[in-house]
């Protein structure tokens, strides 16, 4: 380990190690996360069955749900900057698992919709607070490609949830809410013990930032929520996060409904949707800091005008060829979500280190409330048309808006940064020399 008057670069081979690490694990903690809410979708036409209730009450369940998350949110981003957040992804992780087990018990509505809501709440804890361990470890140039990582993790596990919930579905829809989130709770208890929130916890100092005292929650609020570009951002975010969940909650329904006539090969046409996120999210991280230069907003731009044009000619073409088919959901799925991983970085560089939980939590907050209206609204549509097809059409309209709005950046001047940190050796609290 090479030193220069009692510092370390960040580039250290030591330090580098460390951040992977705590980088991996923070993924293959949230790689199981959507096994305990992105399997709601795979339930939603036998519970619609058995329950006797109509597909929009179904999206209002979701609806409940994405609010819930959306609400916790604005909370648990907070909070995310003050506590541990290791902590709180482990506690929502297993209080997720606790609500999906008592859901797949329950043959009431009202306790599914409130359930599913506190499900919601309970899985907002996560998401910032991983974004928390990850700015902390990358503060670098990579850290947009750390971030994108990050979103391909949570790409992946849609990945898992459709696979597990393919398998299940047709046995019984309670085993989408039994079986899945087993793993989930094997993960969260793994990252627990072997994550660590900072560089300080293994010595290291968290750079320039760490000496300075913890902004107050109140400026905290204030300092994201007067920030017009930031603000900008998220209801560009809040659009895409639309499309992506009306991608996500409803094909599985549109292929359902088409097995009967395929012989049941469609279905697993609908696993490539969420590939294509996932191999998405890894390659906009790439795209952003080596294609554009950094520069998010362009590379979002290209990501949902791509979505939009490929949502379009999904619905405008009936194919009749299985590769075809998977080839533009995989594509719907890569523009649709890829973008994302380009927003959360937006959040340090706009808005600074100390606030990244907070920021990120808002961001999300505003994409889960618009998820949230999409969900109703998808479930209309389709009772009233009686196509489920409808859903590329509004995802198309929709991952324009998306577009569109992040253009609005154009009136502001839109910082581009490139940090590069220096990491002080410091030595554990418990060493010995």
């Amino acid at each position: 380990m090479s030193t220069q008057n009692g510092r370390i670069e960040a580039g250290s081979s030591s330090f580098r190690k460390q951040q992977w690490k705590m980088l991996l694990l923070t993924m293959c903690c949230y790689l199981f996360f959507y096994t305990g809410r992105h399997n709601f979708g795979w339930a939603a036409k036998h519970l619609a069955t058995a329950l006797q209730i109509s597909y929009e009450k179904i999206g209002w369940v979701s609806f409940a749900m994405l609010i819930g998350y959306a609400a916790g949110q604005l909370i648990n981003g907070n909070l995310a900057d003050r506590l541990s957040p290791k902590h709180m992804i482990a506690t929502g992780g297993l209080l997720s698992v606790t609500a999906n087990i008592l859901i797949s018990f329950s043959s009431s509505f009202t306790a599914i919709l409130v359930l599913w809501t506190l499900n919601g709440y309970f899985q907002s804890m996560a998401w910032a607070s991983g974004s928390r361990i990850i700015a902390n470890w990358w503060q670098d140039k990579h850290r947009g490609m750390a971030f994108g990582m990050y979103t391909m993790a949570a790409g992946t596990s849609s990945i898992i949830t459709y696979l597990f919930s393919i398998l299940l579905v047709n046995e019984s829809w309670r085993n989408v809410f039994r079986i899945p989130v087993l793993f989930l709770a094997a993960a969260v208890i793994i990252f627990f013990f072997f994550v660590r929130n900072k560089p300080s916890d293994l010595g290291y100092s968290d750079g320039a930032e760490s000496d300075q005292p913890k902004p107050h929650w109140k400026e905290s609020y204030r300092t994201v929520l007067t920030n017009k570009l930031f603000l900008v951002v998220c209801l560009s975010l809040g659009f895409q996060s639309m499309a992506r969940y009306g991608l996500i909650f409803w094909v599985p329904l549109y292929f359902l409904n088409k097995e009967t006539g395929t012989g049941g090969s469609q279905l697993w046409i609908s696993l490539l949707l969420p590939v294509g996120m996932a191999v998405g999210a890894l390659s906009f991280g790439f795209i952003s800091d080596k294609l554009f230069n950094a520069n998010r907003i362009r590379s979002i731009v290209l990501g949902m005008t791509m979505c939009s044009i490929v949502s379009l000619l999904l619905y405008c073409f009936h194919f009749k060829s299985g590769v075809l088919v998977g080839l533009f959901v995989f594509s719907a799925g890569f523009f649709a979500y890829g973008p994302q991983a380009n927003f959360w970085p937006l959040s340090p560089e706009l808005l600074g280190q100390a606030y990244v939980g907070t920021g990120i939590g808002i961001m999300n907050m505003c994409a889960y409330i618009f998820a949230a209206l999409g969900e109703p609204l998808m479930g209309r549509l389709i009772d009233v048309t009686g196509n489920q097809s409808v859903i590329f059409i509004t995802v198309a309209a929709i991952a324009l808006l998306s577009a569109a709005t992040i253009l609005l950046t154009a009136f502001f001047k839109i910082p581009v940064v490139k940090p590069v940190i220096v990491i002080e050796q410091l030595k554990p609290i418990n060493a010995t020399s």
